[in-house]
């Protein structure tokens, strides 16, 4: 195999951790010293910022991601499933944890109703809080609001009127998107004046399918970093090794799902928050295409690179949740014209004629055993029938920096109402990242968005050659949580660059993404692997995901084997 022409110029990010009393000083010192201006411009230097400002650039900007819109337009929903599950949604049956699939089995069979699995789940919920260290998956939980949606499902259940396959099956909702009766903290002690009166579109839409909404997930605070880390609601633990982190920010969606509590859950990702903690809690996660799913009502965090997306125990899970939710939403400008979602052919894993891409520096730029289990997963698609293409991704680095300064300003744009006034409300790691970019400027949002348009073109030419882009889900696995971190905060560049080394491309161009699970490290920690589609072909993604679910062990998190 030839070396690329093209030299892999992705940096690893170094800088070193600072936690307690030293990360408060830091924090003081980006906010209000004298020497701020200067910190920050170093700051900024170490992460690329600097080199970014000098790049020539003769591309227009994208504001958003530009995708082909072959579009229905007509469309409001997907139509549910049939309960009559077919073939091609079924789940290994060795996974460690229960599927809607057993749930729909045992209230078939009458062994067991909604209310019975309600007041499981609250049981195991309250164990999971009252353990040494607690889980903290949710961050709200209302027992009667759950008991009322579990009557109701065993009232259609008793006479067989159910709403569709995800009718009285648990679900809980990330902490960044309207529920009825809930606040929407987004992670903060302060976001919420009250009970959500509305519901996100995606909420609307799995309430209308029959689910139990459980609660809402935890979450990094604001979305604004990938550990799972939160001083107010509590640090979510990983269910794999609880004296590690979840990845995030949709730590609590991949831990609740991880930890055998529920099967399904609802996250977002704006640079990786769904498919990190996916792939370092052992579970499947999907980032659809830009526009995919609906946005409204989730929290406006960062318009142009944002995702709602399913996490699940099974790749079953996550089609049929999606099925539930995506399609054009009119209150969501960004759905309109898309094709219609569907779950084509999933039920044939021959994978003749499709094409997988690697650009083999890249996709071995992580942990040796990363590595290992990720060849595995290609070696499993290639004896399903793909056909391994060796590629080359130019100017990985300057889109990097270009998702970082994109993420980050429209973020910052969304605190920017009540930033002074709350400034001291939000987590020292939180208040770091906001007074470092807040240094950033228009011209660098410009820049970044012409930086877009030019990575998504190198994609696009890559995409006439392949047809899945193949590397794993994060560069590490999951990172301990510093005991000095807790419950203020920690900076640690270096561990958020190697988590968000893979998950930036398919924000930044709005390109569906996927992680599934590959196998483990020496630890016993997960390991996923992420598959990168065009636009608009989730069920290729789905198709692939099923060949390796089938290949992958999958164990217990040590959670639920000290609970046996």
């Amino acid at each position: 195999m030839s070396s690329p022409v093209i030299p892999y110029d992705l940096r690893a990010l170094k800088a070193p951790l600072v936690s307690g009393a030293p990360l408060r000083a830091f924090t003081w010192a980006l906010e209000r010293s004298p020497a701020r201006g200067v910190i920050a411009h170093q700051l900024l230097k170490d992460a690329g910022i600097v080199d970014f400002r000098a790049v020539e650039l003769e591309e227009p900007p994208s504001v958003r991601p530009s995708l082909p819109r072959p579009g229905t337009g007509a469309q409001e929903s997907a139509e549910p499933l049939d309960l009559a599950q077919p073939a091609a949604l079924s789940s290994p049956e060795d996974l460690p944890w229960p599927t809607s699939a057993a749930f729909r089995a045992a209230y078939a069979a009458g062994t067991t109703t909604p209310s019975q699995v309600a007041e499981r789940f609250l049981s195991a919920y309250a164990e999971s809080e009252a353990h040494d260290p607690p889980l903290r998956t949710l961050s709200a939980q209302d027992a009667a609001d759950l008991r009322a949606q579990a009557a109701s499902s065993d009232a259609r259940w008793a006479a067989g009127e159910t709403l569709g396959p995800l009718d009285g099956i648990p679900i809980a909702i990330k902490d960044e998107l309207d529920q009825l009766g809930y606040p929407t903290t987004v992670g903060t002690k302060f976001l919420a004046s009250g009970a959500a009166g509305s519901e996100a579109t995606v909420t609307a839409r799995l309430r209308a399918a029959g689910a139990l909404l459980v609660g809402k997930a935890n979450m990094h605070e604001i979305g604004i970093g990938c550990t799972g880390h939160n001083p107010h609601h509590g640090t979510v633990r990983n269910p794999y090794d609880l004296g590690r982190h979840t990845g995030g920010s949709s730590s609590g969606s991949g831990a609740i799902v991880a930890s055998g509590l529920c099967p399904i859950a609802i996250g977002a990702d704006g640079g990786g928050s769904v498919r990190i903690p996916a792939g370092i809690c052992g579970v499947v996660g999907l980032k659809a295409t830009f526009g995919r799913i609906s946005e409204h009502g989730a929290f406006p965090l960062c318009w142009s690179v944002a995702h709602v997306g399913p996490l699940a125990a099974s790749v079953a899970d996550v089609a049929l949740t999606y099925a539930a939710i995506a399609g054009p939403d009119p209150q969501d400008p960004a759905s309109q014209d898309q094709p219609a979602p569907d779950l084509e052919r999933l039920d044939d894993l021959d994978l003749s004629g499709v094409r997988l891409g690697i650009y083999r520096p890249w996709f071995e730029d992580a942990e040796p055993d990363q590595v290992r289990a990720c060849r595995a997963a290609l070696d499993w698609l290639q004896a399903a029938g793909a056909s391994l293409v060796e590629v080359e991704l130019p100017d990985l680095e300057l889109a990097r920096v270009a998702h970082a300064i994109t993420i980050t300003s429209e973020m910052n744009a969304s605190m920017e109402a009540g930033y002074e006034r709350h400034r001291k409300d939000f987590g020292l790691d939180v208040r770091v990242t906001l007074a470092l970019t807040r240094r950033l400027t228009g011209r660098d949002y410009v820049r970044a968005q012409r930086a877009r348009t030019r990575f998504t073109a190198h994609c696009e030419r890559l995409f006439q050659s392949v047809d899945l882009l193949a590397t794993p889900t994060t560069g590490r696995t999951a990172p301990p949580i510093p005991e000095s971190s807790l419950p203020a905060g920690v900076s640690d560049l270096t561990t958020v660059g190697k988590l968000m080394r893979f998950a930036f491309p398919a924000n930044l161009t709005g390109y569906p993404a996927l992680s599934v699970p590959a196998g483990y490290d020496t630890a016993g920690l997960p390991i996923g692997f992420q598959l990168m589609a065009r636009p608009w072909e989730e069920s290729l993604l789905l198709r692939a995901a099923q060949v390796v679910e089938r290949r992958a062990p999958r164990r217990a998190p040590a959670w639920l084997r000290s609970l046996l």
